[in-house]
């Protein structure tokens, strides 16, 4: 709270100052103290008067207008009246001889009541100067008195009597009390009936104790309201709200009560808000405060929370104490006077008055002080002290003007100072001024005037100095005025709105509205304009296209708008009342045209004027000449969004495109990061026409499909094509119809019509648009009602789809197709079928054919059919209508096995057998064929053969009986397992002697293990061992097995061994295993058997182990007999297997393995003609010949003359030699022995050297047919084609066996030959790939 002046205690002297402000205005203060004198003070503290008395004031009061004070003084009998607007005094004779001691004017008329010091009493109208004496009122000395809203007057005096009276002085009604009353007032209490509320009761406060309340209409029933001696006396109340009194006592206490009839005395709120003492209550209701004075301060409360202090105003230097209080009318001054004789002026409301520029605001700060500020741009605030209190305030980017009644002045506003201009004087008294950067605009009595803030030092023509608006000859008048940079813009009382560009000095734009426009606010361009009409509607106007938009929920109690004057939300604006502020959008470019949205409300803190607004903050002007910020709904959680959660971020989504903010809108999306979000932004760019944006989201969520449409279509300039495309997208097609027709290519609306299918759309706009196009979409039309099941209308639409021209044949077909279906479906068969029958489409005949069958016309439906060549579906329903000879005649066609077994089964019961069978044959069903084969054609071979053929088990139990009946029971045994009549089977055989065929049979066939016994023990019971332990070996009793095959007599082939060792690889028990061991090693009988079986025991017991060494033993034994590949066959099967169990091989397995491969190689490659590679084998196998015993003179001939081919001379003599000897001469064969007997005669030593080849391991050189290392000790891996050691960069190996082997070698081999040499498997030569990594060849897999 500011204070705006005091009166000090040298103006007025003494105490107790009295003080009354003027009633309704509020202009001026009327002080008095000891010094009999009453001063007169302007609400800027300026003494207006001066009035002398003969002695001190008693009472001085205002009229209700606040244009007379009446003043009565000690020992007088006048009464002094001052009147405000004349400045003169006038002193009244009262005719009363006795001094004045009250007087109070009325609250509604001119009347004054004054009281004596003896009782009596004047009333004086100052209108007609009526004064009405009334003696003996009351019988002493009147204190105290008050005015009803109406006509009545209450007194109270020193005789303790209450008087009700009317105003010529009647007295209506008297009560008398226990006390001297005062503070008297007319009040209207609330009842519980509803009857009007009238000012029937006064209250007083008697002997400072009591309040008093007296209903004078009913006066027998007084109210006495009491309260706690420690509150103190009463030293104030005041009525306030709906029938509330607040009551201040004297210990500092104040007390709220009701004066409702059911609440009366009940104290709502109690509260001590002064330590020593309280003076006074004060209440405005223009401001809804409260104020209480006491000590040293004054403390305002909101009388809605009266709990709650509002404000506290310190007086320190005040050590006495303060005294009286009082408000204007209009709550902007408050006075308090104190005991050292002071009175303090504070303002606790200030007229809101405020402008803005751009970002720059001014405001008033003080009755007069204006504050010129720009917080956006971070400038200082500029006060300014004006002359005058301002009834208007103005400001521009360099100039401020403020004024009053007629006149203003201007001032120029520096960085830092403020210069003053001038002052000007209108030819009215000014509504409102508007400053641009050089004019200003003042309006006033409909008119306008345009004139320069400063002409002088520029140079500026005469005429464009000031201008008067609106023309002479123009009789309108201008209610509203603007003022941009560029244009001053006015609106009239005949709707006009004029442009009037400054720069040119000439109207540019004339808009005409329906009814008067009452304000106008356009934007900081100039380029947008909203205004209000006379009807309260809002509007905004855009200039450049001369069109105006109906602002949507546009409130009627609008004060005033504002639009943004952040640089990015250029089409924001908001309209405010006094209790909230709407927020609206602009969208000038969306699909649906320019248009206004309200995007929401924001609630305006009481007393608050919006003076800007600026990226959705809007600062506001208050009462205490302050300002404060608001933050509209719709911007509240917008800026820093990254900690909050989804529904909030949703929420600023939401507002985000509602201002179209899509570069905010993104991050959004990017925090929220789901298709919704995204979907939703896109679709607002479309709304928007923002193509670039859209096609930025559509990429970020990968929709391709969009982005290619969004494409195709960017560079349509046609604004109308462009928007109907974009419409479309978001599925608002009439709006996109719309804008089609309304566009340079209208048939786009019908093409969408057609894509959408809405075909009566489509029509209607073909018929406008593409006549040629009807009979296309008739028929599809048709084509979707026949979908549906309109028929009827399908059919005419097909019928107005044929267009009889040859160059839409198909077109013309698919209707006629259409007729023909129609025109069953609608019951005119005839037309239908002639209309199928002529076209040639098969589809139609098969289509109408099963309409024709659903309507239960089958000669006509098999009719269409078979002219469809639909055999099947011709004969089916040729079967329902009973005609077999049509069904005979198709037959050959039909391939339905239903259709052919309904037919054999009519034939059969013909008893055409014959045509049955045939027909029965092509249903596939056997066992038709079978019985009428076997029962009525005397056919078994046949019925035998599709038995064999089919496996029927119903047919083959039909061929077992037909057999059993002839006594052939083999064939009955066979076919009564085939049909899963074992049992009766196994009975046949068993009575018949034939276990042996059903044995046969039963053990190709998927049979149980009981069958199994069975035969088994049938066999065991004939002592034929070799069956009884085949079938329990096959039901698994391997002990019974193994038994009987023991027992069974020895044959050529020794099956019963072989049995036997199968039956203890399955059996894998250790008993039976040890029994079939001593079996074979002769334990039992004496008579070892042969080491292959034993070996093939080890296999199917997997013990490798032992295999490999009875493996080794058998190769041996072949070996010895010079069974030399039978010998390498068993070493390389062994070999594989262990390879396989991951075993290492034993050396002497593969040290034989490759001496007995490299004897198997030598023939091969003197076959070829190869004669040095057999040579080197050879060498190596007569190294070794004490392995090949039956063989060792016939393998050193072939040595030595394999050698002497070859060219190795020496080798070829040492073996020469070795034949020399006595027990190798004689065997030597007749033909070779001369020459080799010349040779050993006739030495030649020379030897062809053996070339070198790298180690695998090592990369020592070493000769190529060399299988140990000397570098590196290593046993070498062998090539399979050659017997050589393997080379590293010229690797395979055999895709079957996978031994190792030299690439280029392999391949020359398999020229000749097609097998490997290990394996004897056939090898593709394509199949050879080389081996790059070779490594795991060269893990030891051999025991070193």
């Amino acid at each position: 709270m500011k204070r705006v002046f005091t009166i000090s205690e040298k103006s007025v002297p003494g105490f107790p100052v009295q003080f009354a402000w003027q009633k309704t205005l509020g202009n001026f203060i009327a002080v008095t103290g000891c010094n009999n004198t009453v001063k007169i003070f302007d609400r800027h503290g300026q003494k207006k008067n001066e009035i002398g008395l003969p002695g001190s004031c008693i009472a001085m009061d205002w009229d209700q207008d606040g244009d007379t004070l009446a003043i009565i003084a000690d020992k007088s009998s006048s009464i002094y009246l001052w009147d405000a607007n004349t400045n003169k005094t006038s002193l009244m004779d009262t005719t009363m001889k006795e001094p004045m001691s009250f007087l109070r004017w009325s609250k509604s008329e001119a009347l004054l009541a004054a009281g004596t010091a003896k009782g009596n009493v004047l009333i004086y109208n100052r209108q007609t100067s009526r004064r009405i004496p009334i003696l003996g009122k009351h019988t002493k000395r009147i204190t105290c008195g008050c005015w009803s809203s109406g006509k009545f007057i209450a007194l109270g005096g020193e005789d303790k009597i209450i008087t009700i009276s009317n105003h010529e002085g009647d007295t209506i009604t008297t009560t008398s009390v226990k006390g001297e009353p005062s503070n008297m007032e007319f009040i209207v209490m609330k009842t519980d009936d509803r009857t009007p509320l009238h000012e029937t009761t006064v209250s007083f406060v008697v002997g400072q104790k009591t309040l008093y309340l007296f209903n004078f209409k009913k006066p027998g029933d007084p109210i006495e309201l009491q309260f706690q001696q420690r509150y103190g006396n009463i030293v104030s109340y005041k009525w306030f709200g709906d029938s509330y009194i607040m009551i201040g006592f004297s210990f500092g206490f104040f007390v709220v009560i009701s004066t409702h009839i059911r609440e009366i005395g009940h104290e709502i709120i109690r509260a001590s808000n002064y330590k020593d003492s309280l003076t006074c209550i004060a209440i405005s209701q223009s401001l809804n405060k409260a104020a209480t004075c006491g000590d040293d301060c004054i403390k305002i409360h909101d009388l809605s929370d009266l709990t709650e202090i509002y404000a506290i105003i310190n007086l320190e230097d005040e050590n006495k104490g303060l005294d009286q209080l009082s408000w204007t009318d209009d709550g902007q001054l408050l006075a308090v006077s104190t005991k050292r004789g002071c009175v303090h002026v504070f303002l606790t409301k200030l007229p809101i008055l405020g402008d803005s520029c751009s970002t720059r605001i001014a405001y008033l700060t003080s009755l007069l002080e204006v504050t010129v500020a720009n917080h956006i741009e971070r400038e200082l605030p500029i006060t300014v002290s004006v002359e005058v209190e301002p009834s208007f305030v103005a400001v521009g980017h360099y100039h401020l003007a403020v004024g009053m009644n007629n006149r203003a002045w201007f001032y120029a506003l520096g960085e830092s100072s403020v210069k003053k201009l001038k002052d000007m004087e209108y030819l009215g008294t000014v509504v409102s001024m508007c400053l641009n950067s050089d004019y200003a605009a003042a309006l006033f009595e409909g008119k306008v005037q345009l004139h320069m803030i400063e002409s002088e030092g520029l140079d500026t023509q005469e005429e464009r100095e000031t201008r008067l608006f609106p023309d002479m000859d123009n009789k309108s008048r201008i209610l509203c005025h603007a003022l941009t940079g560029d244009f001053l813009i006015y609106g009239t009382d005949t709707g006009v709105i004029q442009y009037f560009y400054v720069e040119d000095w000439q109207y540019v734009n004339e808009y005409r509205h329906s009814v008067s426009v009452r304000k106008i606010f356009p934007d900081p361009n100039g380029s947008r304009l909203v205004f209000i009409d006379d009807k309260s509607d809002g509007f905004v106007y855009c200039p450049v296209n001369d069109v105006a938009f109906e602002i949507p929920n546009f409130q009627p109690t609008v004060k005033g708008i504002l639009w943004e004057n952040w640089p990015m939300d250029k089409g924001v604006f908001v309209a405010y009342d006094d209790d909230k502020i709407y927020t609206y959008v602009f969208h000038k470019d969306t699909i649906q045209g320019s248009k206004v949205i309200l995007a929401g409300g924001t609630k305006v803190p009481y007393s608050h004027k919006p003076l800007l607004l600026y990226n959705g903050e809007v600062t506001c002007q208050t009462q205490s000449g302050k300002t404060n910020s608001v933050f509209l709904s719709t911007h509240s959680l917008l800026g820093n969004f990254k900690d909050l959660e989804p529904h909030e971020l949703k929420q600023i989504l939401t507002q985000t495109l509602m201002l179209k903010r899509f570069s905010e809108a993104w991050e959004v999306c990017k925090l929220l990061n789901n298709q919704s979000s995204w979907n939703e932004l896109a679709r607002a760019c479309l709304h928007h026409m923002e193509l670039d944006f859209a096609i930025r989201v559509y990429r970020t969520i990968k929709n391709v499909g969009m982005v290619m449409s969004i494409e195709q279509i960017k560079g349509i300039e046609d604004h109308n094509l462009l928007a109907g495309h974009l419409a479309m997208f978001t599925n608002d097609f009439n709006l996109a119809q719309d804008l089609y027709l309304a566009s340079s290519c209208p048939d786009a609306a019908l093409e969408m019509r057609r894509d959408l299918q809405h075909w009566d759309s489509a029509l209607q706009l073909a018929k406008r648009l593409a006549l040629d196009q009807i009979s296309f979409i008739s028929k599809e039309y048709a084509v979707q009602l026949e979908f549906t099941g309109d028929y009827v209308n399908a059919l005419a639409h097909y019928e107005k789809g044929i267009t009889g021209n040859n160059k839409f044949q198909e077109h013309d077909e698919a209707c006629l197709a259409g007729v023909a279906q129609m025109s069953i479906r609608m019951g005119d068969i005839r037309r239908g079928v002639n209309q199928a029958i002529k076209h040639p489409s098969r589809m139609l005949k098969r289509d109408c054919g099963a309409i024709l069958e659903s309507m239960k016309q089958f000669s006509e439906a098999a009719q269409l059919y078979e002219k469809g060549q639909y055999y099947d579906k011709a004969a089916s329903v040729y079967i329902r209508c009973k005609n077999w000879a049509k069904v005979g005649e198709l037959l050959p066609s039909v391939s339905s096995p239903k259709i052919h077994l309904q037919y054999a089964k009519a034939k059969e019961a013909d008893g055409r057998y014959k045509e049955a069978v045939l027909a029965y044959e092509n249903a596939k069903q056997w066992d038709n064929v079978i019985r009428l084969y076997l029962d009525h054609l005397n056919n078994p071979e046949k019925a035998v053969s599709i038995v064999r053929e089919t496996q029927s088990l119903e047919g083959a139990k039909m061929v077992a009986r037909f057999f059993l009946k002839l006594g052939d029971y083999g064939s009955a045994i066979q076919f009564l397992v085939m049909s899963k009549c074992n049992n009766e089977a196994f009975s046949l055989a068993q009575q018949h002697n034939k276990m042996e065929i059903y044995a046969d049979i039963i053990s190709s066939e998927d049979t149980t293990n009981e069958d199994y016994q069975s035969i088994a023990l049938y066999f065991e019971g004939e002592k034929k061992h070799f069956q009884a332990g085949k079938f329990f070996l096959l039901c698994g009793q391997y002990a019974r097995a193994l038994k009987h095959f023991l027992k069974s007599p020895n044959t050529d082939d020794n099956l019963a061994i072989e049995m036997a060792i199968e039956t203890v690889g399955q059996a894998k028990d250790e008993a039976l295993t040890n029994q079939l061991i001593d079996y074979l090693m002769g334990e039992s009988d004496g008579i070892p058997k042969d080491a292959k079986y034993l070996f093939r025991l080890y296999m199917a017991l997997k013990q490798y182990r032992e295999a490999a060494r009875t493996a080794i033993i058998i190769a041996r034994e072949e070996q010895c007999a010079g069974n030399y590949r039978n010998a390498h066959d068993v070493l390389f099967s062994m070999y594989s297997e262990l390879k396989t169990q991951k075993i290492k091989i034993p050396s002497e397995m593969a040290t034989n393995l490759m001496i007995l491969h490299s004897y198997i190689l030598v023939k091969i490659h003197v076959k070829c003609g190869d004669h040095m590679k057999g040579a080197r084998m050879l060498i190596r196998v007569a190294n070794n010949i004490s392995k090949f015993p039956s063989h060792i003179v016939p393998i050193l001939t072939s040595t030595v003359i394999e050698c002497h081919r070859a060219g190795l001379k020496k080798s070829a003599f040492g073996f020469a030699a070795m034949l020399m000897r006595p027990e190798y001469r004689n065997k030597i064969d007749l033909k070779y022995k001369k020459k080799i007997e010349t040779m050993v005669r006739r030495p030649d030593t020379s030897e062809t050297e053996e070339p070198t080849t790298p180690c695998p391991y090592c990369e020592f050189l070493l000769p190529e047919c060399e299988l140990l290392c000397p570098g590196c000790k290593n046993n070498l891996p062998y090539c399979i084609a050659t017997g050589r050691h393997m080379v590293k960069d010229d690797w395979t190996a055999c895709p079957h066996c996978d031994f190792p082997s030299l690439y280029s070698e392999f391949r020359n081999l398999l020229q000749n030959e097609s097998t490997c040499p290990m394996c004897s498997e056939k090898v593709n030569i394509v199949s050879l790939k080389k081996i790059a990594d070779y490594t795991p060849y060269l893990k030891p897999e051999v025991e070193q």
